[in-house]
């Protein structure tokens, strides 16, 4: 009566430490990657930013910037 138990124990015990091995292994690296994104959004968004001054500044001064 207890075999099918003993069972389900035994792979919740084994699920469980496998579970810590990856995410020791795991979440270094997805730190790191996360820190990777979040990056280049910043600096998308800093790009962003100047490109919407420059945009107004253009805008007020009543048109383009004189051909070359």
């Amino acid at each position: 009566m207890l075999k099918p138990v003993l069972g389900l124990a035994a792979a919740g015990v084994i699920g469980v430490a496998l579970l810590k091995i990856l995410s020791v292994l795991l979440l270094p690296l997805v730190g790191t990657l996360l820190g990777i994104v979040l990056t280049v959004l910043k600096v998308a968004f800093i790009v962003a930013a100047v490109f919407f001054v420059i945009w107004l500044f253009r805008r007020k001064s009543g048109g383009e910037a004189p051909a070359e």
